[in-house]
């Protein structure tokens, strides 16, 4: 999709608009003002250079597809174009609101009725023709709210049709379907979805309206990373099914999704539309797009936060220490506290030797039991930077007597320092004593004084709750992983704080949205909190009292995946495919990212990126034989099947449990990147882990890190709030 060309039509579609609106409100809207208004529509259909047919793809298995190009804040003067194939037909209905169609491309043939029953049988209803006329460029057709019409796309070849309502199809329930040209058994057309295209001009007007707004971004994450919108979710379309509903609850809000202009804003509009999702637009030209307009491009990933720590060193002049200086410290035996403010599972990869795991927001939860003494110097690290940084800060904040510093570069400064890092570490901060806790809530009031953090009580939950159909509601449990397995509310989503704020658009993917933290004692959610403010959150919540509110569950929180119910697909044992693999007698696919491929697969597995599974298969010698994918649990492999069989044309099964499953049972291996069939990154991988160029890739990334504060001061899509002292 060409750039200028999106601009330049959404700036004639917003001429032809005004005066069409000019039309009604001098003329009202009749049979002579509709004639006025075809005109129009005709002038604007004959710019075919601004609606080249490419622009407006059908997903694969379609025969037809709108796009909404313009619509009115209050859903009037609505605008599609409408494509379709021959065997795009519509049976005889109606429109309840005024309607014009003009022809761009193609042969669209309208025949047309006029009810004449009296409407005294509910269901049934008679018709009678009144003309036929085949929409083609140069001409148009149009009708009043209770004209029937039936279509049809003829001559063989592709169409694309301009349709223009008097009111959004989304907002039209009570449309009449007859069952035929005589008439008989009618139905209600249920209100139509559409995919919008929106460019960037427009984009960024909607992410400054003050309304919410989810800006998903669905290439590969590792395709993401290289270059994307600051506030852009990375949401690939290979795993939209499952990250969609964490990261847009509300099936309702208005999303706008980006690619490479490639085609896979449409695939992801269809899955989201017929999932329920139904203001989905698509930014035209994609990311390409944003850039050439002249707007900002991040690379790396969760950015926003990222950009958020250098922001808060900036502003508050977090203290810091070089690697060097706190090693020769402990060398002399000093009294240093060296708290690891990362999850576990990053801490035991790498960490500084003696240094405790205390993630994020357990910091001031508990470090009142962890310091000897007020003279012991607490160094908070993590990897790089962000988290050490605001750990840090979380603890000066907070008002401990000890003197605070963020280790400079975190473990990556370390080990470029070139001393020995350590893996496999086990010393994880302890939960609070009766005695921690009590300074620890002390230093939750003074954080909320100083931020203007607000609690709410559970009443309070239970009327946000009831507002979800209007208004996005995160309901976020910031205590550890194993606290809420131990028990959690119904609907929370874990989001250990430290995490949250690190990976805030891992976790709340819509702009202006509503967000419910919840702890047991209030002191990690008021730190979150205080955070998420300064982020530019502007209805942040603490929840008092929530988790003796209501009956817990234990274990992970279960999470809704589009679709998944529906799928049928049989699934196989792990010991089953060993015997047919050993056989030859499957060929097995593997959907999971290529890292975790690269750790162990299947043996004789080739890996595809779901994505691109059509291209892939071209490229798998699956001959007629039985298809078996494989993910790591197993849902993306079951999700993917009935695209795979349809493509394919051979059966399809998937492993029961995933590769999770296969490792389980203690299955033998195949490591590394055999059989590939692309070459796109689908994952970012850290500096930590990557296996050539380390030390390099490390430099490379703290550089990045340091260089995103000069990056947001050109950026007016940035909100981080600075709070004076007090």
């Amino acid at each position: 999709m060409d750039v200028s060309i999106a601009a330049e039509r959404s700036a004639e579609i917003r001429k032809v608009i005004g005066r069409l609106k000019r039309i009604v409100r001098e003329h009202g809207v009749t049979r002579d003002s509709l004639d006025r208004m075809k005109t129009e529509m005709v002038g604007l259909a004959s710019r075919s250079d601004l609606f080249p047919i490419a622009d407006f793809p059908i997903v694969p298995g379609g025969n037809s597809a709108n796009y909404r190009l313009a619509e009115d804040d209050d859903h009037s003067f609505a605008l599609y174009a409408s494509v379709g194939t021959p065997g795009k037909v519509r049976p005889p209905h109606n429109h309840t609101t005024w309607a014009i169609i003009s022809g761009v491309v193609g042969d669209e043939h309208n025949v047309c009725y006029e009810r004449t029953d009296d409407d005294s049988k509910p269901g049934r209803g008679a018709l009678r023709r009144t003309g036929e006329l085949t929409v083609k460029p140069g001409n148009a057709i149009a009708f009043m709210p209770e004209d029937f019409h039936t279509i049809e796309v003829m001559n063989g070849e592709k169409s694309l049709h301009l349709h223009m309502y008097g009111m959004s199809l989304r907002h039209l329930p009570r449309r009449v379907c007859f069952e035929g040209p005589e008439g008989g058994g009618y139905r209600f057309f249920p209100p139509t979805k559409s995919v919008g295209i929106v460019d960037a001009a427009a984009l960024k007007s909607m992410l400054h309206d003050g309304g919410e707004i989810a800006l998903l971004d669905v290439r590969e994450e590792g395709v993401y990373a290289k270059c994307h919108m600051l506030l852009a979710c990375s949401a690939p379309l290979s795993t939209l099914e499952v990250r969609a509903p964490l990261l847009v609850p509300r099936k309702s809000t208005r999303i706008v999704l980006v690619d490479g202009n490639d085609g896979l804003s449409q695939r992801a509009a269809d899955v989201l539309l017929r999932h329920g999702y139904d203001d989905v637009s698509v930014l035209a030209g994609g990311i390409d797009a944003w850039a050439e307009t002249g707007y900002e491009i991040y690379s790396g990933v969760n950015v926003p936060s990222k950009a958020f720590g250098e922001f808060v060193e900036h502003k508050y002049h977090t203290p810091r220490m070089e690697a060097a200086e706190v090693k020769a410290r402990l060398d002399r035996g000093e009294d240093i506290l060296i708290l690891d403010s990362r999850p576990l599972h990053e801490y035991r990869k790498v960490s500084i030797p003696g240094g405790i795991d205390c993630p994020g927001a357990e910091l001031a939860y508990r470090v009142h039991d962890l310091v000897k003494s007020p003279d012991t110097l607490v160094v908070v690290n993590c990897a790089g930077r962000t988290r050490s940084i605001i750990g840090a800060q979380s603890l000066i904040n907070a008002g401990i007597p000890n003197r605070v510093v963020a280790l400079k570069n975190g473990t990556m400064g370390w080990h470029l320092a070139g001393f020995q890092v350590a893996s496999g570490q086990d010393l994880i901060a302890p939960r609070p004593s009766p005695e921690g806790r009590t300074k620890a809530l002390a230093v939750a009031e003074r954080v909320a004084r100083r931020f203007g953090v607000q609690y709410i009580d559970a009443a309070r939950v239970a009327e946000l709750a009831s507002e979800r159909d209007t208004r996005t509601l995160y309901l976020l449990d910031v205590r550890s992983p194993e606290e809420f397995e131990e028990g959690h509310l119904e609907g929370a989503i874990s989001a250990p704080g430290g995490q949250l704020v690190q990976t805030t658009d891992a976790y709340v993917g819509v702009r202006n949205s509503r967000i419910v933290l919840v702890d047991d004692y209030g002191v990690r959610a008021t730190m979150t909190a205080s955070w998420l403010i300064q982020m530019g959150w502007k209805e942040v919540y603490v929840a008092r009292g929530m988790l003796g509110s209501a009956p817990l569950k234990r274990g992970k929180q279960s999470a809704p995946v589009l679709g998944l119910d529906d799928v049928r697909c049989e699934a196989i044992s792990a010991l089953e495919l060993q015997k047919l693999v050993a056989a030859e007698k499957a060929t097995v696919i593997d959907l999971d990212s290529k890292p975790r491929y690269a750790e162990g697969h299947v043996p004789g597995a080739w890996h595809a990126i779901r994505a691109n599974l059509e291209t892939s298969l071209k490229k798998v010698p699956v001959d007629s034989g039985l298809v078996v994918l494989v993910s790591g649990d197993g849902v993306i492999a079951r999700l993917a099947a009935p695209e795979c069989a349809r493509l394919s044309g051979n059966p399809v099964k998937t492993l029961d449990g995933g590769m999770n499953a296969w490792v389980r049972g203690g299955l033998p291996v195949e490591k590394g990147m055999t059989r590939m069939t692309d070459s796109v990154d689908d994952v970012w991988v850290r500096a930590h882990d990557r296996t050539e160029n380390r030390e390099q890739a490390m430099k490379d990334y703290l550089t990045w890190e340091v260089d995103l504060i000069t990056q947001i001061g050109r950026d007016d899509d940035v909100e981080f709030r600075y709070f004076d002292h007090r």
